[in-house]
């Protein structure tokens, strides 16, 4: 799928800083050698959704999670987490790298950067992914003791190079072809290092984790007698604007299609005007486009979701 460069309804953000956006390859299918599965629990949560809060800590978005096997469960889990989901349809039969293709694909024209991570690896820290994106570098990978790890940041220029690639030695062969140099930063996590094989080292590493990853979590939703507007008709909003199709940003968020048309009808009623406009005609159907009211809103919705959290994370940090 190709979409435009950076729609205006991300547009806020690159005023202040570069915009990470995150993959996690979640396709595989669990084996008795590599043990994939994004739904083991560590701690009291899923793999998946560590490393999602674990992004969503550092101000990562959009977060785009590849999913296979178990897609509808892992597609449950996440569910209010804001995370868009992007099916390889073909997970039995291809690598991991070609599921992180079709994210990088999605993600290329709307980041700067992206932060790129398999699920089975899921308790590095907050500020190791900080510290690879303040780098500046184009390609950046973790180390600890001398020891490579992940995830993998990416500069998105670098993106169309590495989805030409069609060796066998995936993402590692990818990155060796496109000739960049990849810097290495030393950090003290170890939790770079290991996969869910090494369970009796997580549990070890699990007490330090949730001290890191402890944030206030802030839920804005904007009601009248009920709720109308959230962070999921948000998602809705943003991926009809960039796919111009409201039947396929319901298959990236897990909605039905019903369900998303009653949330649209709802938000316009209780706006007073129309958020969304449909354009039928052609072969392959009409598209739906968000008004100029309806992008004004989006716009202005996001810029007071991001003071709110930032307030929220301030305070946190300054009383606990």
């Amino acid at each position: 799928m190709t979409l435009p460069r950076q729609s205006k309804s991300f547009e806020y953000e690159q005023k202040e800083k570069k915009i990470t956006g995150g993959l996690i390859v979640a396709a595989g299918k669990a084996s008795v050698r590599n043990e994939l599965d994004p739904l083991l629990k560590i701690g009291s949560i899923t793999i998946v959704k560590r490393i999602v809060l674990t992004f969503q800590q550092v101000g990562i978005s959009p977060i785009v999670v590849i999913t296979g096997h178990r897609a509808e469960e892992i597609e449950h889990d996440l569910a209010d987490y804001g995370v868009i989901f992007l099916r390889n349809l073909q997970y039995e039969n291809s690598q991991m790298f070609d599921s992180a293709k079709i994210g990088l694909e999605f993600l290329q024209n709307k980041c700067d950067q992206v932060i790129f991570n398999p699920v089975n690896i899921s308790l590095f820290t907050p500020d190791t992914i900080q510290r690879m994106m303040e780098c500046g570098e184009k390609l950046i990978s973790p180390s600890y003791h001398g020891k490579a790890g992940h995830p993998l940041l990416v500069s998105s220029e670098l993106i169309p190079r590495i989805l030409t690639y069609e060796g066998n030695m995936g993402m590692r062969g990818a990155i060796e072809n496109i000739g960049v140099e990849r810097k290495w930063i030393a950090i003290e996590d170890e939790g770079i290092l290991h996969d869910t094989d090494a369970i009796g080292r997580l549990d070890q590493l699990l007490k330090k984790h949730n001290h890191q990853i402890l944030h206030p979590f802030v839920r804005i939703s904007i009601e009248k007698e009920s709720l109308f507007f959230n962070s999921r008709t948000k998602l809705l909003l943003i991926l009809i604007q960039d796919t111009h199709s409201v039947r396929s940003a319901c298959r990236h968020i897990a909605l039905s299609y019903s369900k998303a048309w009653n949330m649209l009808n709802e938000l316009e009623q209780e706006l007073g005007y129309a958020v969304v406009e449909r354009k039928h005609g052609g072969s392959k159907g009409g598209k739906t486009y968000l008004t100029k009211e309806g992008i004004d809103f989006l716009e202005k919705y996001q810029e007071f979701e991001h003071n709110v959290r930032q307030y929220a994370k301030n305070e946190f940090d300054r009383l606990f």
